[in-house]
């Protein structure tokens, strides 16, 4: 009989990975819902431009849907933990299904978009912890950082092809077609998710709730450990994606390019440090890595032509693998019951501070122009960056003596 036993050992390769059903339904799931989530952006994004002419409205449409990932982390998030995590994802699908359906409605009123997009966000978050609480039942522990690096690679992958798709759709249909397109991709999503995933029975049982979550995360909070990982995880990566949220706005006609590169950049990134480099490396390239997410967007103080603004975003897009050793480190402080909602509640944090990053670079820009709007935020980053690697670099030592001990 299969044993429910969570797996120390095993294949660490992407073909091997691959092999393994389970997560194969949960990548290939998380790959259409990635997809959708493109596509769906930039015809919402692009539609509240052409409305409105406003850039803080626009990245906000963009990205607001982040803003809601926190009400999960701070409410719902124990459900990740859950003893039918399986039911619970399915669920979850099936009512982000309906928002994004409610999207291709025409004539929909612009405060009933961000509406849903707020509800969208908040079933995201959910959706995420309990998809990587999964996650780390169904590949080894070994392979747990190849798996993250795939699932990345091809969310980088699949935004590079939806932003160009959409660029070009966008050209020849209207918006409410777009978005008829992503309730087709999320519904495939489901379909997928519901044939493949079975239910893990090796957790113990919970009553998840707010107080359970209160609880949880008020503990993992209380460590000066995870706080310092949590914010390297959040703060730099926010204020670069408020970077981004202005490219319509600093571009009209080159933003899916520019979108385009910056994903580029991820996959190509997250493909090295996650399949190349060792643990041991990883963890050496960690700040080099986050210093590299924003540095070269100050190239944009310079107003450089579009070739070499399309090769600093290409190269800046390579640093947020600096995710993938802070993501390794943090899943190692975590008790195994509360991996699904630690995990969300990184996702959760790391989404909301991308919509604090583009409400702030949107607000900004109203009255800055976005070439120097995007200069400060990259500054700000990097001096984050700068300014917390002593707490990282401590938290790493004490984890290592810990381990020899």
């Amino acid at each position: 009989m299969p044993s429910d036993t969570p797996k120390t050992s095993g294949p660490t390769t992407y073909r091997a990975l691959l092999r393994n059903r389970e997560f194969a339904g949960l990548y290939a799931s998380f790959t259409l819902t990635v997809a959708a989530g493109t596509l769906s952006g930039f015809a919402l994004g692009t539609l509240v431009d052409h409305q409105t002419g406003s850039p803080f409205l626009t990245a906000v449409s963009m990205y607001g849907a982040t803003f809601a990932t926190v009400l999960g982390a701070m409410t719902l998030m124990s459900v990740a933990d859950g003893s039918r995590p399986r039911r619970t994802l399915v669920a979850l699908q099936c009512v982000s299904l309906l928002g994004v359906a409610a999207q291709a409605v025409p004539g929909l009123p612009l405060s009933a978009r961000f509406g849903l997009l707020l509800v969208l966000g908040f079933l995201q978050s959910l959706g995420t912890g309990t998809r990587m609480g999964l996650l780390a039942e169904v590949v080894p522990a070994a392979a747990y950082v190849p798996a993250r690096s795939l699932m990345n690679i091809t969310s980088g992958g699949t935004a590079v092809l939806g932003y160009a798709l959409g660029a070009v759709l966008l050209r020849y249909v209207t918006p409410q077609d777009v978005f008829a397109a992503a309730t087709a991709l999320t519904g495939a999503g489901l379909i997928v998710v519901a044939a493949t995933v079975r239910e893990r029975s090796i957790r113990p049982p919970r009553r998840p709730g707010l107080r359970q979550t209160w609880t949880t995360n008020t503990a993992l909070l209380s460590r000066s450990g995870p706080r310092a990982l949590l914010l390297n995880l959040w703060v730099p990566n926010g204020l670069v994606v408020g970077c981004e949220a202005l490219f319509i706005s600093y571009a009209p006609d080159h933003a899916g390019v520019l979108l385009a590169a910056g994903s580029a950049g991820m996959l190509l990134g997250d493909l090295t440090v996650g399949r190349l480099l060792t643990a041991d490396l990883r963890r050496r390239c960690a700040f080099a890595l986050r210093l590299l997410l924003a540095a070269p967007y100050l190239l944009f103080a310079f107003h450089p032509p579009l070739p070499v603004a399309t090769a600093a975003v290409f190269v800046a897009g390579a640093g947020f693998a600096a995710t993938l050793p802070l993501q390794e480190h943090l899943l190692a402080l975590t008790p195994d019951p509360v991996r699904g909602q630690v995990q969300g509640v990184e996702s959760a944090g790391r989404m909301t501070w991308q919509g604090i990053g583009a409400a702030l670079a949107g607000g900004a820009a109203q009255y800055l122009a976005p070439a120097t709007t995007i200069t400060v935020l990259s500054a700000a980053s990097v001096a984050v960056t700068v300014l917390s690697r002593p707490f990282v670099a401590r938290v790493r030592a004490v984890h290592v003596e810990g381990a020899g001990t």
